[in-house]
C-alpha cells in the first residue's frame, strides 16, 4: 500500500474567520492554506508548528452538501457535541489553566486516566478537543470499571 501518512483532517466550523482566530491566537496553530476556490468556497487550513505536515481543514457546511446534512451538521455544532480532534500537551493542568484564562470552555477539567491526564474542551464552533498529557501504560492491563470508566488491573 502506498499511503504514507495522514495529511488532512476536516473540522466543521460555524465561521471560518472566527475559527482561524481561535485556532491560531488561542491554540497556537499557524495558518496553512487560505485560498478562495469559488465565490462560496474558501479552502482554509491550520497546522501546528510541531506537525506542519498535518493540516486541519476548517470548513463550513454548505454546497455541495444537501440541505438536510448542512442543517444536521450545524445543529450538532450548535449543541456543542460535535466530535473534533485530540491534541497532545506537555502539561494538561497548566494548559487547562492557560486556556481557561483565555475564555475557553471546558467540559471536563484535567483528570487522571490510566494513559495520562486528560481534559475536554470545546472550540469556538462547538467541536470537542481532547487534551492529553500521555504517560506510559499497558493497554492490556486496562479494564472498564462498574462506572464505565477505564481502570487498570495493575
Amino acid at each position: 500500500m502506498a499511503i504514507t501518512e495522514t495529511s488532512l483532517v476536516s473540522v466543521w466550523v460555524k465561521d471560518q474567520d472566527e475559527s482561524l482566530a481561535f485556532y491560531t491566537d488561542t491554540l497556537g496553530f499557524e495558518t496553512g492554506d487560505d485560498i478562495r476556490l469559488a465565490e462560496d468556497f474558501r479552502w482554509l487550513t491550520v497546522r501546528h508548528p510541531n506537525q506542519p505536515e498535518l493540516h486541519l481543514h476548517l470548513t463550513t457546511a454548505g454546497p455541495p452538501l444537501q440541505d438536510d446534512l448542512v442543517d444536521a451538521i450545524n445543529r450538532a455544532l450548535d449543541s456543542g457535541a460535535m466530535p473534533g480532534i485530540g491534541v497532545t500537551v506537555d502539561d494538561c493542568r497548566k494548559t487547562y489553566e492557560e486556556l481557561s484564562a483565555k475564555g475557553v470552555t471546558f467540559l471536563q477539567e484535567p483528570a487522571e486516566r490510566p494513559y495520562g491526564v486528560e481534559a475536554l474542551m470545546r472550540d469556538n464552533s462547538g467541536n470537542w478537543i481532547v487534551l492529553v498529557e500521555h504517560r506510559d501504560y499497558d493497554p492490556e492491563a486496562m479494564t472498564v470499571g462498574a462506572d464505565g470508566k477505564p481502570t487498570t488491573t495493575e
